[in-house]
């Protein structure tokens, strides 16, 4: 029988959310260069898929993390998965903004947390994991608990293990960098070739330069 990892894995796959650029790589919000990148919000387009996400998300909220009063979204990616999830939960949805609304009344969580709520937080990707631990601060300054948090896709890198670690946090994923790249060369969606590079990135994500 699949693991979940796996069975998530080759699902994102067969969607095409796995993009490999190796000679024009992609550059993401914590500055770092990287030849792969996770889509995993390409989900949202596949009602089967983004159903199966909801319900797999669901089933780990009340397996692991027991009494949970509120479901956190991370914005902008993880507002829908959050939204879908506290819909099926049948519990309070409020969603963290990277950056508080620049008018109005200015929030940077949008909806309503009570002091002493356990809240459960719902990201789409976790890289470095600095703006996912955003979030979680913004939370626990309303005066909230947050036991956990739940994520679709995760790179696995040191710096994000150690940082959830130092924020204890505790980290769920539908699904890893590892099971994608084994599912991958499985399926002949990367060859062997892409190999070498992949790992030259994955040593120093942070250094890694595509010209070398």
């Amino acid at each position: 029988m699949k693991t979940l990892e796996k069975l998530f894995a080759e699902k994102l796959l067969k969607i095409k959310a796995i993009k490999l650029q190796p000679a024009n790589p992609f550059t993401w919000a914590s500055g770092w260069k990287s030849p792969f990148y996770c889509d995993n919000r390409k989900t949202l387009s596949y009602p089967s898929l983004r159903n199966f996400v909801k319900l797999e998300i669901s089933r780990i909220v009340l397996e692991k993390f027991g009494q949970v009063d509120a479901i956190a979204g991370v914005a902008t990616g993880a507002i829908p998965q959050g939204a879908l999830v506290a819909d099926e939960l049948n519990l309070p949805f409020v969603y963290v903004r990277s950056t508080p609304k620049d008018h109005g009344l200015e929030n940077l969580i949008e909806g309503e947390l009570r002091p002493g709520m356990k809240v459960v937080v719902i990201e789409d990707l976790i890289s470095t994991g600095g703006s996912s631990l955003k979030a979680v601060e913004a939370i626990r300054r309303d005066g909230c608990e947050v036991i956990g948090m739940v994520a679709a896709f995760t790179y696995g890198f040191p710096v994000a293990i150690e940082a959830f670690k130092e924020a204890k946090v505790n980290l769920v994923t539908l699904t890893n960098y590892e099971a994608v790249l084994e599912a991958a060369l499985k399926t002949g969606y990367i060859n062997e070739e892409d190999v070498p590079v992949l790992d030259a990135w994955r040593k120093d994500p942070a250094h890694w330069d595509a010209g070398k």
